[in-house]
């Protein structure tokens, strides 16, 4: 249970911080060289994400590793 908490934290940083960068989903994935409904797991909470792409993600983003992962102890 608490593993879904947190995939759902992470999901909703990378939303927000997609969305406050006016990215659509599409968008973010053809930056972070991932698939859109990948993305959207993400988003929702059904990805256990890799380190890779979360730099990945984090790089697109523009934001540090760090950022990315605010929220999530």
């Amino acid at each position: 249970m608490i593993k879904n908490i947190k995939l759902k934290i992470f999901g909703e940083q990378v939303r927000k911080l997609r969305k406050a960068r006016g990215l659509s989903q599409e968008e973010l994935a053809e930056l972070a060289e991932l698939h859109r409904n990948y993305i959207g797991g993400i988003e929702r909470g059904e990805r256990n994400v890799a380190l890779l792409n979360m730099v990945r993600l984090a790089k697109a983003l523009g934001v540090s590793l760090s950022e990315l992962l605010e929220g999530i102890e």
